[in-house]
């Protein structure tokens, strides 16, 4: 598939410097750190939400757990995980498991854990389980910034 026309156009638009990595074919983040040799920390994954107000995308470090009751504190909303079939539907353009952390491209509110702006450099996921997109976090940060900024890992 390689990357999405989202997030092709969010990184044009951004004018931010990035690489993408091929790497072989993974069904976990797990896997994907490995089989491109990247630090787990460095892989920033998404996490898709929802309330009745709408979907929010959380994007932390892939070794990090989602720590809802602080999402929750956080933003005053009782967001729950979205169902499989909501993800298909809100990223059409990119393969299930492999959200980018760019969600604003798709039209909805995105949380980003401060704990990422500690790495030196961050991986994401391009929409398919075989091209990451490489960034130092300076660059990441410029992409990110109309991310909401919290702690909830």
């Amino acid at each position: 598939m390689a990357m999405s026309a989202t997030v092709h156009t969010c990184l044009q638009d951004a004018g931010v410097e990035y690489e993408t990595v091929r790497h072989p074919h993974s069904h976990s983040r797990t896997e994907t750190a490995e089989t491109a040799a990247i630090p787990g920390d460095r892989l920033a994954k998404t996490v898709l939400l929802e309330d009745d107000q709408g979907f929010v995308g959380a994007v932390l470090p892939s070794t990090h757990h989602l720590r809802l009751p602080k999402l929750w504190d956080q933003t005053g909303r009782r967001l729950s995980f979205a169902h499989e079939s909501e993800i298909r539907e809100v990223f059409k353009d990119c393969e299930v498991g492999a959200i980018p952390p760019v969600c604003t491209a798709y039209g909805m509110t995105t949380l980003m854990d401060e704990s990422l702006s500690a790495q030196p450099d961050i991986y994401f996921e391009a929409g398919d389980h075989e091209t990451l997109v490489h960034m130092r976090t300076e660059q990441f940060l410029r992409l990110m910034e109309h991310a909401e900024k919290g702690r909830f890992s």
